[in-house]
C-alpha cells in the first residue's frame, strides 16, 4: 500500500522545470493524433513533444499531419525500424532536451493539467521519479489506496509508491540515464519492465511519488500497440509471457522464483476462457513455455541497457 503524504501539496512557488513528453508509438493511427492534439491544449506548455514511432507506415493522412507537425516543430518525429517498447523508450531519453521526460501512452485523454501536476512535484524536490494517475476504461477515481499487493492507480491520495505504470510517469533525465534507462530485453508486450526499473531505481535510493493531480485517462485501444501481438488467452506466441518470466529471474526483490514459474504456468490455464475453450489449453502452455525459455536465454545474457559510454555522452549533451 502506498504511504500517504501531504495531501495535493502546492510546489511552494518554485519554478517548474521544462518536460520533454516522450511517446512511444507502434501502429497507432487517429488516436495517436488526437492523444498530441490534446497535449497541446496542456495549461502548462512542455518544452517538445517527441514522438518515438516504431509503425512500419501509417494511412495516408495520419502520414500527412505527422509529417507537417514535424516540419512546423510542433513535434519531433523519430522513426525506428523494429518495434521495442523498451528501446523506443531508451531513444526517447537520448533524444529528449529537456531536465524531466514525462513518459506517456499513444491513446490517453490527459487530464489538462497533466504536464503541470508532473511539472510541480519535481519543483517541490521531494523525488525524481512521479508517476501519474491511470484511469482505465470504465474507472473512476477511487479514495482508498487499494490492498497492500495491488496499489490503485485510480487513487486519488498523494502517496509513495514501489512501482509505476509505463504510460504515465516522469523522471529527471539525468537519473534515469544514471539507471541505465529501461532493459531491453523485455520485448515484445514488455510486461513488468516497469517493475524492474523501478526496482533498480529504489535499490539506488530513488522514490517514486504517486501524484493524482496528474491524471490521464486510458482508452485502451484494441489494436496496435502492445495490443498488435494478440490477446494473451489466444495465441500460441510466447510475446505476453516472456517478459513475466525474464522479471522472475532477473528481478531484484523476487523470492521463490522456482515456484513463482510453475505458479504463472498453473494460472495461465486455470481460467474461465480456457474451461469454456479446454481446446486452447495446449496452445496456452506452447506459448508459455516457450516465453520462458525464451527469458532464460535473456537472462542468461544479462540486461541490456543504455552503454556506459552511451551514457556518458548523454551527460554531456
Amino acid at each position: 500500500m502506498g504511504h500517504v503524504i501531504n495531501e495535493l501539496a502546492p510546489d511552494g512557488g518554485k519554478s517548474r522545470p521544462s518536460i520533454s513528453v516522450v511517446i512511444p508509438t507502434f501502429r497507432r493511427e487517429q488516436v495517436l493524433v488526437n492523444t498530441i492534439a490534446f497535449l497541446l491544449q496542456q495549461d502548462f506548455a512542455p518544452s517538445e513533444i517527441l514522438i518515438v514511432d516504431q509503425s512500419p507506415s501509417h494511412e495516408p493522412h495520419i502520414e500527412m499531419v505527422l509529417e507537417k507537425w514535424n516540419r512546423e516543430g510542433v513535434v519531433r518525429w523519430v522513426r525506428l525500424p523494429e518495434p521495442s517498447i523498451t528501446h523506443a523508450m531508451n531513444v526517447g531519453l537520448q533524444e529528449a532536451r529537456s531536465a524531466v521526460v514525462l513518459f506517456l501512452d499513444d491513446d490517453i485523454v490527459p487530464d489538462a493539467k497533466l504536464v503541470s501536476a508532473h511539472a510541480g512535484v519535481h519543483a517541490e524536490g521531494l523525488c525524481n521519479i512521479v508517476a501519474g494517475q491511470v484511469l482505465q476504461p470504465g474507472e473512476e477515481v477511487a479514495s482508498e489506496l487499494g490492498e497492500p499487493s495491488a496499489f490503485l492507480f485510480r487513487s486519488a491520495k498523494r502517496c509513495w509508491i514501489h512501482e509505476l505504470m509505463g504510460g504515465n510517469f516522469s523522471v529527471c533525465r539525468d537519473v534515469a540515464i544514471r539507471l541505465g534507462g529501461f532493459d531491453e530485453n523485455f520485448v515484445h508486450v514488455a510486461y513488468r519492465f516497469e517493475a524492474e526499473f523501478c526496482d533498480r531505481a529504489l535499490t539506488a535510493g530513488e522514490r517514486i511519488l504517486f501524484e493524482p493531480r496528474a491524471s490521464i485517462r486510458h482508452l485502451k485501444v484494441a489494436t496496435g500497440g502492445t495490443r498488435a501481438f494478440g490477446h494473451h488467452l489466444t495465441t500460441v506466441k510466447p510475446s505476453h509471457a516472456v517478459g513475466a518470466y525474464y522479471y522472475v529471474l532477473r528481478g531484484r526483490f523476487v523470492k521463490y522464483r522456482f515456484g513463482k514459474i510453475l505458479l504463472r504456468l498453473f494460472r495461465s490455464v486455470r481460467t474461465k476462457h480456457h474451461l469454456l475453450h479446454p481446446w486452447w489449453i495446449p496452445g496456452t502452455l506452447l506459448a508459455e513455455l516457450w516465453g520462458l525459455l525464451w527469458a532464460l536465454r535473456l537472462a542468461f545474457g544479462g540486461p541490456r541497457l543504455i552503454s556506459e559510454s552511451a551514457r556518458q555522452e548523454m551527460k554531456h549533451d
